[in-house]
């Protein structure tokens, strides 16, 4: 069942929305409002996988306030805190704007086997993307490694998935490409067929 709940982080008024599935694996959008086409990728993946997703928004807020992820902990809402004891993986979707990487998408976060399954789906599934696992070749704003990003903070870690803007937007509107979607279908479909993975290496 879908629930909601407002909660005010640093000012600046949201609305977390949690919607239970199934596995140990969780979709998470923390940006939904300022990075377009996360919210509703996490969602699209979370429900084709009957996973677990969480987005977060600010419908009452123009702009939208970006708040780093580090910051937007579960001492702020019940509903995170209960995604996090719920799951045991976290793929946390983000957007990024790097004018010199606009196919590339950055697979950062603590657990990186499971980064290196997302990757091989993204390569396989959209190719028009290139896939970067390698930590010292992500820029470090995006590497999602800080321990008190919500994406770090399940048992077993997770993958901040970042993705630019072509990846996440489609026609000027935010509507994630086909080809992404199926790949991070089948990504978490892996995951979740193998198993809750280690953070090293040898999964399945």
């Amino acid at each position: 069942m879908t629930r909601t709940e407002e909660v005010e982080i640093e000012g600046v008024p949201m609305v977390a929305t949690l919607v239970p599935g199934r596995g140990g694996i969780g979709l998470l959008a923390l940006h939904g409002s300022n990075e377009g086409g996360t919210a509703q990728l996490a969602e699209l993946v979370a429900r084709r996988c009957a996973a677990t997703s969480l987005v977060f928004t600010q419908p009452r807020v123009r702009p939208p306030v970006h708040i780093p992820s580090p910051r937007l902990g579960p001492e702020h809402c019940a509903l995170l805190r209960e995604f996090l004891a719920r799951v045991s993986l976290t793929v946390s979707l983000h957007g990024h704007l790097r004018p010199e990487t606009p196919h590339t998408i950055f697979l950062g976060g603590r657990n990186r086997t499971a980064a290196h399954v997302l990757a091989e789906a993204l390569t396989a599934t959209a190719p028009d993307f290139r896939a970067v696992t390698d930590p010292t070749a992500i820029p470090p704003g995006l590497r999602g490694m800080h321990p008190g990003n919500p994406v770090n903070l399940t048992r077993l870690g997770g993958v901040q998935v970042e993705l630019p803007l072509l990846a996440r937007t489609s026609g000027g509107a935010d509507i994630p490409p086909g080809p992404v979607v199926e790949a991070l279908v089948a990504g978490v479909e892996e995951l979740l067929t193998c198993g809750a993975p280690r953070r090293d290496p040898g999964l399945c």
